[in-house]
């Protein structure tokens, strides 16, 4: 079972992230918001367009494993479900944000 947001892979125990170093005229390491974000709506859309697959399989009588299209459409829709969160907190911090006054 893939993690689609990567927020479930790392089960241990919990640990704060270590503060981030400024660096004068330099970006920080790793991929940007953005480019996750990306990534990870292609990763649902992947995990929509295969649970459509197998219902259309098992409709079609290619398939007869149910359990296996009803674990799909679950992964699908809870995977759905949480970038639509992600993206409702960013919406909320955006119009947090437009609300300052300078």
């Amino acid at each position: 079972m893939s993690d689609p947001l990567g927020l479930i892979g790392n089960l241990g125990p919990v640990q704060r992230p270590a503060a981030p170093t400024p660096r004068a005229g330099s970006e920080g390491e790793g991929p940007g918001f953005k480019a996750l974000l990306e990534q990870q709506i292609q990763k649902v859309n992947e995990l929509q367009r295969d649970a459509n697959m197998a219902m259309e399989d098992l409709a079609a009588g290619r398939r007869d494993d149910v359990e296996s299209v009803i674990i799909a459409t679950q992964k699908a829709d809870i995977a759905f479900k949480m970038l639509l969160q992600v993206r409702n907190k960013v919406m909320d911090a955006y119009e947090e944000v437009k609300q300052l006054r300078i």
